[in-house]
C-alpha cells in the first residue's frame, strides 16, 4: 500500500518557507510522501502555510484554501490543514467562514499537525529541514517575532515578541546543512540585529554571525532584515573580517521625513538616518545595501515625500524595494491616525520613487560591466547558465546570465566570470577562471 501523500503549499516570506521545511522533515520521517509547492496538488492531504501580512498576501492565502476546500468538496482530497500567519491572526473568522479547513494551526502550534495524523513530533530531529531551495543554497532563521512595534505593522500582532534560537542549535543546523551541501546561507529573522537579546542579555549577532563564518564549507553568509535603531556596529568589523560574509545588508529603513519617523514610531530622524548610511558604506567598503522604503503612510506631506526622493537619490541603494501605505486592523497606525492620502495619490508616489529607484539600479548595474565578479550557479534556464553575485539574494535581486554554449558549468559551483552587458535586471557574463571556492584555514 502506497504511503499517504501530503502537499505543502507555502505562501508568503522565506521565514515561512523554513517552517514548511521543518514540517516536511518530521511527515517524512513518519511515513508520509511529501511534495513541496506541486504545479498541481494531488496530495491526500493538503497544508496550506499561510501569510498574513498585508491585504494582497491576505488574499493570496485565502484563494489557495479556498482552491483547496474545492479540491476536497470535489472528493480529490481527503483532508485539508492551514497553518502559518493568517489563520494565528483571523483563527476564530476563518474557522466560522471555511468549514471545509480540517485543522486550524497557527505561527506555533502548527507541530500539532503530526499528532493529528496519528504520529508524533520527534524532538530528536530538531533542527533538520528537508531542504525545498536549491540544494546549494538556504534560508537560515534565528529567531521569531520582533520587540519594535512599528505603527503600522501587524507582525507583532501575529508573532508575539522577539524569541531567540540557542547560539549553538543554530550554529548545529549550518553544519547539518553544510553536511548535506548547502554552500550559501541566507540569514534571516524579523529583526536580525536584537538577535540575543532574550537569551544573553545582549546584541549577540555579531558574535553568532562571526562563529558561523568559522565553520569549515560555509562558502557565503547573507544578513537580511536588520533594523537601524539601536544598530549592533559590531557587526561591521565580522563582515570585514570574513571573506565569506557577502558586502550584502538588507535593512528597512521605511522612510526619511522626522515627522513621518515619527508617526511610524522608528524611533528615528532624518539626520541619524543619513549618518546611519554613511557610516555603513565607510565602514564597509564596497556593500550592497537592499532597503524597503514605504508611500502614503498618515502624515506623509507632499514636501515628506519631496525628502524621501531626494534621501533615495543620495544614498543610491543598490537594492530597494517599496510599497503604498496599507492599513491593517489592530496596528497603532490604524488606531490613531486617518488612512486619508487617496490610494490615486499613493500609487503616483510610488510610481515616481520606483522610476527614480530604477535609474539608480540601472546606473549601478552598467558600473559592474568589465569587471570580474563571482557567481554561484543556480540554474540552467533557455540558453544560459543562472547565477548570482554575493551582492544578489535568491529570487529577489538581478542574476547574471551566462552562455550555455560557453563552458559545461555545475550548478551550485563558484565561477569567477566577466560582466560583458546589463539591463534592467540582469547582468550578462563570460566564464573567466575555473571553479573557485574560499578556503577556510
Amino acid at each position: 500500500m502506497p504511503p499517504i501523500s501530503i502537499d505543502i503549499i507555502s505562501l508568503g516570506c522565506s521565514k515561512n518557507l523554513v517552517d514548511s521545511e521543518r514540517l516536511m522533515a518530521q511527515l517524512r520521517q513518519a511515513g508520509f510522501a511529501v511534495q513541496h509547492d506541486p504545479e498541481v496538488a494531488k496530495g491526500d492531504i493538503c497544508v496550506v502555510n499561510t501569510c498574513g501580512f498585508i491585504g494582497d498576501a491576505k488574499e493570496e492565502s485565502i484563494n489557495v484554501i479556498l482552491e483547496q476546500g474545492q479540491r476536497k468538496a470535489e472528493g480529490s482530497l481527503k483532508k485539508l490543514f492551514v497553518m502559518g500567519c493568517l489563520s494565528q491572526r483571523y483563527l476564530t473568522e476563518l474557522q466560522t467562514e471555511i468549514p471545509e479547513v480540517d485543522g486550524w494551526y497557527g505561527k506555533f502550534d502548527w507541530t500539532r499537525i503530526l499528532e493529528d495524523l496519528g504520529k508524533a513530533w520527534d524532538a530528536q530531529l530538531t533542527p533538520s529541514r528537508t531542504i525545498t531551495t536549491p540544494s546549494h543554497y538556504a534560508y537560515i532563521k534565528i529567531s521569531e517575532g520582533c520587540n519594535r512595534h512599528c505603527a503600522y505593522c501587524a507582525i507583532p500582532l501575529i508573532t508575539g515578541a522577539h524569541v531567540s534560537r540557542p547560539m549553538e542549535e543554530i550554529l548545529e543546523e549550518v553544519r547539518q546543512l553544510v553536511a548535506q551541501g548547502v554552500k550559501e546561507f541566507n540569514i534571516i529573522a524579523q529583526e536580525l540585529t536584537f538577535y540575543g537579546v532574550d537569551l544573553y542579555h545582549r546584541r549577540a549577532i555579531a558574535e553568532l554571525i562571526d562563529q558561523m563564518a568559522d565553520i569549515e564549507g560555509v562558502e557565503w553568509i547573507r544578513l537580511h532584515y536588520a533594523y537601524p535603531t539601536d544598530f549592533p556596529w559590531e557587526l561591521l568589523p565580522v563582515i570585514n573580517r570574513h571573506a565569506n560574509i557577502c558586502r550584502y545588508l538588507d535593512i528597512a529603513l521605511q522612510h526619511i521625513s522626522t515627522p513621518v519617523l515619527e508617526a511610524m514610531r522608528r524611533h528615528i530622524t532624518k539626520e541619524e538616518t543619513y549618518a546611519f548610511v554613511e557610516r555603513i558604506r565607510r565602514e564597509v567598503p564596497g556593500i550592497h545595501l537592499r532597503t524597503t522604503l514605504m508611500v502614503g503612510h498618515p502624515g506623509e506631506t507632499e514636501e515628506a515625500f519631496d525628502e524621501l526622493m531626494e534621501f533615495t537619490r543620495w544614498a543610491r541603494f543598490e537594492r530597494m524595494g517599496a510599497f503604498a501605505y496599507s492599513e491593517e486592523e489592530g496596528t497603532y497606525s490604524a488606531e490613531h491616525y486617518a488612512d486619508d492620502i487617496p490610494e490615486e495619490v499613493k500609487q503616483i508616489r510610488l510610481s515616481k520613487l520606483m522610476r527614480l529607484q530604477q535609474r539608480i539600479s540601472n546606473e549601478i548595474q552598467e558600473a559592474k560591466v568589465g569587471h570580474v565578479q563571482r557567481v554561484i550557479i543556480d540554474r540552467i534556464e533557455g540558453d544560459y547558465y543562472i547565477g548570482r553575485t554575493q551582492y544578489d539574494s535568491p529570487e529577489v535581486d538581478p542574476e547574471v546570465l551566462i552562455p550555455l554554449k560557453e563552458h559545461p558549468l555545475q550548478v551550485g559551483a563558484f565561477y569567477d566570470v566577466l560582466i560583458t552587458g546589463a539591463d534592467d535586471f540582469d547582468l550578462y557574463a563570460n566564464l573567466k577562471t575555473q571553479p573557485t571556492y574560499i578556503h577556510h584555514e
